[in-house]
Parts: C-alpha cells; sequence; structure tokens
C-alpha cells in the first residue's frame, strides 16, 4: 500500500491560486480513476480536478471557501501505487468547456494567502448506500434551488454524469424532496451559508463599490409613449436576420449622445491614485442576472454601433452570460453600466455604482398612467430611470443635467437618430 498525493494543479493564465469551491469526495470514500473529486475557480475559470488513481481518501487539505496555492497538497489517497500524484499541467474544464462569468466580479481579487493542509473531519455518511452524484457546480446549485435531491435523479450520461436537463426532466416529471411543512407551525432552523465562489466575488464587488463611492441618485420620470410606438413599429417592420429591439438599445445610443457633452460621466476613477480617466470610447456594461449570480457583459464600442447592432450585441453577451460561456474581455471594461430588472423594475431603485465607473443609469419598469396634457388626462406609457453617481466627480447639477438630456431624447426618439 502506499499513500499518493494530489497537489493543487496549475490552471493556466499566470493564476498562483484558486479557491476551492466544491468537494466531490470526504475522507474515507473510495475513489477511482479519472473520477472528479474537486471544483476550484479562478477570477477567469471553473475546473473540475480529476483523480489519477483509485483508492481510498485519507486527507483531505482545504474546506470548500478556501483559496488553495498551486502546488501546496491537496487530497491524499491510499492506493497500491505511487506515493505522489505528479501536478497535472492543466485541469478539465467543467462538462460546459467553456469560462466561468465569474471574472467580471473579480477584476481585482481579493488579497488570499494560501491556505495550509489540514486535516478536515470526516463528514456523516449519507443515509443510502449510493455514492455522492457526479455533477458540475452549477448543476448542484440548480437543484439546490429547486429543491432537487440529487440522489433521487437518474442520469442520461453513459458515464453516470447529471445534466441540467436530467434536473428539469426530474422536475417536469412532479417529483420533489421537499417535505411540506405542517400549516402554521413554527420554523426554528438556521442556516450557515458560506459564501463562495461567484457569490463571494460579488459581495467582494458590492462591498468594494459602497465603501469607496460615495453616491448619489437621482430619479426621473420619462414619458415612453412615443418611443414605445416607435419601437413597436420598428419590431413589426424588422428584417428577418435583425434582432427584436427592447428599450435598452435607444438608452444605449441617448447614453452615447448625453456623454458626448459630460465626459466626465463615461470614465472609471482610480481611487488610489486620484486619477480620473475620460474614455473616449463608451462601452456600456449590462447588468445581468444569470443562474450563477450577477454579472455585466460590456457592449463595446456603442458609439460606433446603430440600434440593431447594439441590440445583437446585447443579445449575444445576454446568452453567452447566461450559458457560461463570455469571455473574461466580454466581461470587463466597461465605462457606464445600465441596470434594468425589466418587469421587475419597480418604481424607484438605488442602483449600486460598478466600481470603478462614475455612473449607473437604472431603468425602472413602465406602467401606463394618466398625465395631465393641459386640458385632460391622457394614458401615457410611464417610466423612471433611477441612477446613481460618484459625487466625488459628479455633482448634484451635472447629474440632473445628463439625465434631463436622456429624458428629452428618449421622449424625443426622433433625436436619437440626428446626428451632430
Amino acid at each position: 500500500m502506499g499513500e499518493f498525493t494530489i497537489k493543487m494543479p496549475d490552471v493556466g493564465e499566470g493564476v498562483a491560486e484558486a479557491e476551492l469551491v466544491e468537494w466531490h469526495v470526504k475522507a474515507g470514500d473510495p475513489v477511482r480513476e479519472d473520477m472528479v473529486i474537486a471544483a476550484v475557480m479562478t477570477d477567469k475559470a471553473t475546473v473540475e480536478i480529476p483523480s489519477p488513481v483509485s483508492g481510498t481518501v485519507t486527507w483531505l487539505g482545504a474546506e470548500v471557501g478556501d483559496t488553495v496555492a498551486v502546488k501546496a497538497s491537496l487530497v491524499r489517497i491510499e492506493t497500491a501505487g505511487r506515493d505522489e500524484a505528479p501536478v497535472p499541467a492543466q485541469p478539465a474544464p467543467l462538462a460546459t468547456e467553456k469560462p466561468s462569468v465569474a471574472a467580471i466580479v473579480s477584476e481585482a481579487p481579493a488579497q488570499a494567502q494560501p491556505v495550509q493542509a489540514k486535516q478536515i473531519p470526516s463528514q456523516p455518511a449519507s443515509s443510502g448506500p449510493q455514492e455522492k452524484p457526479l455533477a458540475s457546480p452549477s448543476v448542484r446549485l440548480f437543484a439546490r434551488e429547486s429543491g432537487v435531491d440529487l440522489r433521487q435523479v437518474s442520469p442520461n450520461r453513459p458515464d453516470g454524469r447529471i445534466l441540467r436537463e436530467d434536473v428539469e426532466q426530474y422536475l417536469a416529471r412532479g417529483a420533489s424532496s421537499l417535505a411540506a411543512p405542517a400549516l402554521f407551525a413554527r420554523n426554528t432552523t438556521t442556516e450557515d451559508v458560506k459564501l463562495t465562489g461567484m457569490r463571494r466575488r460579488i459581495a467582494e464587488k458590492m462591498s468594494l463599490s459602497t465603501s469607496r463611492i460615495p453616491h448619489i441618485t437621482y430619479v426621473e420620470e420619462i414619458d415612453m409613449t412615443a418611443l414605445e410606438d416607435l419601437r413597436a413599429t420598428m419590431n413589426r417592420d424588422r428584417k428577418p436576420d435583425h434582432p427584436k429591439l427592447t428599450i435598452l438599445p435607444f438608452l444605449m445610443r441617448a447614453i452615447v449622445k448625453a456623454v458626448a457633452d459630460q465626459p466626465d460621466i463615461n470614465a472609471t476613477f482610480n481611487d488610489d491614485a486620484g486619477i480620473l480617466t475620460r474614455s473616449g470610447g463608451v462601452h456600456v456594461g449590462i447588468a445581468a442576472q444569470t443562474p450563477a449570480g450577477l454579472v455585466v457583459p460590456v457592449v463595446r464600442h456603442a458609439e460606433a454601433r446603430t440600434i440593431w447592432d447594439c441590440a445583437a450585441e446585447m443579445a449575444r453577451l445576454a446568452d453567452a452570460a447566461r450559458n457560461g460561456t463570455a469571455t473574461r474581455d466580454e466581461l470587463t471594461g466597461s465605462t457606464i453600466t445600465i441596470s434594468s430588472l425589466g418587469a421587475l423594475g419597480g418604481i424607484v431603485s438605488t442602483p449600486v455604482i460598478n466600481h470603478p465607473e462614475v455612473a449607473i443609469i437604472g431603468v425602472n419598469k413602465i406602467a401606463t398612467r394618466p398625465a395631465w396634457d393641459g386640458a385632460q388626462f391622457v394614458p401615457r406609457k410611464m417610466m423612471n430611470l433611477s441612477s446613481s453617481f460618484d459625487h466625488r466627480i459628479i455633482d448634484g447639477w451635472d447629474a440632473a443635467t445628463f439625465i434631463q438630456r436622456i429624458r428629452v431624447l428618449l421622449e424625443t426618439p426622433a433625436l436619437i437618430f440626428i446626428e451632430g
């Protein structure tokens, strides 16, 4: 018998450490060659680590949420083979074989130190004889949010890996492992959930933004009736290869015109150096909710795009973000951000600025409300813009001037298409 040590592999691109986001094994578990034993996340990708040998796990060197240095001892396996595993040059990517969208919220990763290897107490065995189901972290998250016990889901792949589609089929059959609580019964349970992976990076990013940036939020009501009529006409008459228009491409083009007069708003601010960098290009971040969390894909050079081009690029990036295929370049480099909750947009919001930017435009829902036209009340399609600005750079007067310019452009949408 021998002891086989698996070390944290080099995940490439100069990354010196990675966060452990999931264990697939515990001390005492049997493993087989090529079985996935753990998943780790860098600021660029999430990858799974397979075992190169068969044997029994005797020791784990980190807990979920720990940051582990490359070449640090990660797992020890008792086996009849060699005593130590070579460090793989590049671990296998997740089942999607595509990079994670986590990069957007960790452009400046936390300075975590490599952990020292430590013994983790063995976890209680599951009630059934099955091994822990094979599934990627994103599938496990989807299953947890859906209330599904993965041990009850039958995989369709020959290698036994459970995909999101398997969970969805299980849900479609009406199966659920959640027991209905007694009516009006007191629930005194608590649960501690450690923030890991992308959720931890989002928390770090939000903490950075709110701790460093003194926000000023300005709310204005916009009459969207004319723009909605124009949008309906353009969608009805659009060419087959044109995407369906939402209001966001119009807002992007309005932002392009408005920042031409106020370049300080289309900028990033280096807190430490005290330098404001104005950008000639208007790179619009679109805050988007995905199964993995909030990400901000970037429509680059909106100033050089038509309404249709803005819409097409936004749709492409949204699909990439939802599918986890967006690259780091597609998720960084914005100079101003739009935050929209669609139909859930509410009446007013207080959006958090995407550090190191100095402005974010929040879109609230459109609702038909009565408006006085000077003689009578008429129905109009109204929408609020709730926008936040870095008060170190943007004064209240400048913020109001900017949003009023946006209002004029959206209420008279023909102006959006007039050059000069």
